[in-house]
């Protein structure tokens, strides 16, 4: 007669001589923004296409050297989509060309919010502009991060170890550590003023307008963890 094997224990559960515990450690933390990011789309209008190119480039131009000028406050400086199409007549025969209208997006990420309102103020005084953002946020490598990590990791324990004496007995030794999320490194919170977008056709004898008063956005920062213990067997007599 052939003996089968008793099966071994899941990993996953626990044995009556080896108990276990498994707990979720979560933290929630609220911290002020590293960095902010603006875009910039410039656009330029003309019947020929040459000339829209041109206008096109010359005020990217400008709206790059304007940035630049700031030196170290730009932590990171991007041209995105450029666009140049045509736009057709709607009345009459054939694919006549009415206009061209060109367009190119930049984004900038800042480090020195005490500038932040007057770069808005001047990107937006330039002609057929328009700025989107600012959008708050912190950096993958705050150290903001790895305390909201610090601070789930103490929870589970600390949970782990009120079970433990709940049942008359003490944590053992740790199985498994699973980190379950953590948020807000990617994360851009908005903030809006005006309705979040300004936009300009400048004239050529307008006065300087005042820098834009922005108040940064506070970070969410999300940490879980779950975490498996193994407890001294309890005495439940």
């Amino acid at each position: 007669m052939t003996e089968t094997a008793t099966p071994a224990p899941h990993p996953s559960h626990g044995t009556p001589t080896t108990p276990r515990v498994t707990v979720r450690g979560e933290a929630h933390l609220e911290a002020d923004p590293e960095i902010a990011r603006i875009a910039v789309t410039l656009t330029a209008r003309n019947t020929d296409r040459r000339t829209t190119l041109d206008d096109l480039n010359r005020r990217n131009t400008a709206t790059l050297d304007l940035i630049k000028g700031y030196g170290d406050t730009i932590e990171r400086l991007e041209t995105g989509t450029l666009t140049i199409r045509p736009e057709l007549a709607r009345h009459g025969r054939g694919e006549r060309i009415r206009a061209y209208h060109g367009s190119i997006q930049l984004t900038a990420t800042l480090n020195d919010f005490t500038v932040l309102g007057e770069i808005v103020a001047r990107l937006a005084d330039q002609e057929l502009t328009r700025i989107d953002g600012p959008w708050w946020a912190l950096r993958p490598t705050s150290p903001h991060h790895a305390a909201a990590r610090r601070q789930a990791v103490q929870e589970a324990l600390q949970r782990a170890r009120e079970y433990a004496e709940a049942l008359g007995t003490h944590i053992d030794a740790l199985l498994e550590l699973s980190d379950t999320g953590t948020l807000g490194g990617a994360t851009f919170a908005t903030a809006t003023y005006g309705g979040g977008v300004l936009r300009s056709a400048r004239a050529e004898n307008a006065p300087e307008t005042a820098p834009v008063d922005l108040e940064p956005v506070r970070q969410n920062v999300d940490a879980q963890v779950e975490a498996a213990f193994t407890l001294i067997p309890p005495n439940l007599g």
